[in-house]
C-alpha cells in the first residue's frame, strides 16, 4: 500500500491515530491542521480510559473493550517509535460503594464481568484497600476494575506527533488535496456536517477540568461523585468533568470547575492540601447518536469521516484507528452497528 495517498484533516487523536496506523501499513500520509496537533479538545488534561459497565452489553461497549486491551501495545508502540511518553498505565480504577443498593449492583455486575470481559480484566468488590488514597465510602467497600487506564491527553497528542515524524510524516497547516480524505475535524466537522442536513449531526459539549499538585503516580484513578480522578505519570492529578451542552465560551473556565474541586476535595481527603496548578476547559465533539461515527460520508465519494469520540476518544482510538485503516486500505468494512454515518444523518 506504499503508493496509497491520503490526507487526515485534524490532528485530534482520532486523526492522529489513523495516520499512525495507516503510515505504519505502509500507506502514504499528509496530515492537515490549520491549528495544529492537539488544539482542541485533544489537548486537554483528564485522560480517563474507563470503560463502561459490564451488564446490558452492545456493539459499542464490545468495541471499546476490545480497544481498551489494545491500547497497551498501541501505546507502547507510539512511544518506543517516537522516543516520548504518552502518560499510558494501566492501574485500574477504584469506585467507593454508597450504600447497599449499590453494593448489591456492584456484585452483579461482578459475575456479568467474569462472562463480558473474560480472562481479559477483573471487576472485584473488596473492602477499601488504601486509606491514604480512596475515596470517602459510607459501605466500606469499593469497586476495583483492573481494566482502566490513565493517559495525558496532550502528551498522548504529541508522542503521536513525534512518532509519525519519524517515519517522516509532520502535520501542515495546508496541503494539496489527494484521492482519499479522512475527516477527523472534531467539533468544527460536526458543525459543518449539521448545517448541511436537515438535522443535527452533533454538537459540541463543553467540558472543565482542573489539575492539582498531588503526586500519586503509581495509584489506580478514582471515580467519586461522578468525577473522574485521575492520577498523572508526571506527578500531578486531574480532575473532571463538567458537561455542558450550553455555553457563550468553550474555552473559559467558570464556577462550575470550583465546584469540580470542592466535590473532589471532599470526596477524597488526600486531595484537600493540593493546589491548582491548571484549570482547562474545551468543546468535545458529540454525535446525536452519541457513538462515534465512523465510514465513507455519503455522497462524497474518497472522503471518510472519523469522529464524535466525546468523552471516550482516547480510549477508543487505537480501534477506531484500526477500523478505519482496514476500511480505506484493505476495503474491508468492520465498522460496529451504531457506529455507521447513517446512524447520526
Amino acid at each position: 500500500m506504499a503508493t496509497t495517498e491520503i490526507t487526515v484533516r485534524g490532528a485530534g487523536i482520532f486523526g492522529l491515530s489513523i495516520a499512525w496506523e495507516l503510515t505504519r501499513r505502509g500507506a502514504k500520509i499528509q496530515i492537515v491542521d490549520p491549528h495544529g496537533a492537539a488544539a482542541g479538545a485533544s489537548g486537554g488534561i483528564v485522560g480517563a480510559l474507563a470503560p463502561h459497565v459490564p451488564e446490558n452489553w452492545n456493539p459499542k461497549k464490545q468495541f471499546q473493550l476490545e480497544s481498551l486491551l489494545m491500547a497497551q501495545e498501541f501505546w507502547q508502540d507510539v512511544q518506543e517509535v517516537g522516543g516520548c511518553s504518552a502518560g499510558y498505565a494501566r492501574l485500574g480504577r477504584v469506585q467507593p460503594i454508597a450504600d447497599d443498593a449499590a453494593l448489591h449492583l456492584a456484585q452483579a455486575r461482578a459475575l456479568s464481568a467474569r462472562t463480558l470481559w473474560g480472562q481479559a480484566a477483573e471487576w472485584h468488590v473488596r473492602p477499601v484497600q488504601s486509606p491514604d488514597w480512596s475515596a470517602h465510602s459510607p459501605t466500606g467497600m469499593e469497586i476495583y476494575d483492573s481494566l482502566s487506564a490513565r493517559i495525558h491527553p496532550k502528551q498522548a497528542c504529541l508522542a503521536l506527533v513525534a512518532a509519525l515524524k519519524s517515519q517522516g510524516v509532520e502535520v501542515q497547516t495546508e496541503a494539496p488535496q489527494t484521492a482519499m480524505t479522512i475527516h477527523a475535524t472534531g467539533v468544527a466537522g460536526l458543525e459543518v456536517l449539521s448545517a448541511t442536513h436537515s438535522r443535527m449531526v452533533g454538537a459540541g459539549i463543553k467540558g472543565q477540568a482542573i489539575l492539582l499538585d498531588h503526586a500519586a503516580p503509581d495509584a489506580p484513578q478514582l471515580f467519586a461523585d461522578s468525577l473522574h480522578i485521575i492520577p498523572h505519570a508526571d506527578g500531578t492529578t486531574a480532575i473532571g468533568s463538567t458537561t455542558e451542552r450550553e455555553y457563550s465560551d468553550a474555552a473559559t473556565t467558570d464556577s462550575q470547575l470550583d465546584d469540580i474541586l470542592a466535590r473532589a476535595r471532599s470526596a477524597v481527603p488526600a486531595l484537600r492540601q493540593a493546589s491548582v496548578i491548571a484549570r482547562w476547559a474545551g468543546a468535545r465533539p458529540r454525535s446525536r447518536s452519541r457513538a462515534p461515527m465512523l465510514g465513507p460520508w455519503p455522497d462524497r465519494p474518497g472522503h471518510f469521516i472519523a469522529n464524535g469520540g466525546f468523552k471516550i476518544g482516547f480510549g477508543m482510538a487505537p480501534k477506531v484507528a484500526q477500523t478505519m485503516a482496514d476500511l480505506i486500505l484493505d476495503q474491508r468494512d468492520t465498522i460496529p452497528d451504531g457506529f455507521e454515518i447513517r446512524a447520526s444523518f
